[in-house]
């Protein structure tokens, strides 16, 4: 069985672009129909896996950066200097 590499976002939304190109113009029999819907189906639920795991990073980060800026200035650490 071969093994794929998972696209990017940016490939899954292009290949999207290309099935509904496709079928809008009409270049479509019923049977290639059939597996072009299944393959869209599929890039859908790429799409929002992606969008979901990149909210919880934003998430987890937007967090994090809030903790510290609650920290009194002792806890912080030195202040990085400016290399200039």
């Amino acid at each position: 069985m071969e093994e794929r590499t998972e696209l990017s976002y940016a490939q899954a939304v292009a290949r999207l672009d290309e099935i509904l190109e496709k079928i809008e113009r009409g270049e479509v029999d019923i049977d290639e129909l059939s597996h072009l819907v299944a393959e869209a189906a599929g890039l859908v639920a790429l799409l929002r896996r992606k969008i979901t795991a990149a909210e919880m990073q934003i998430k987890t980060i937007t967090e994090r950066l809030e903790r510290e800026e609650e920290l009194p200035a002792e806890e912080k650490g030195p202040p990085e200097e400016d290399p200039s």
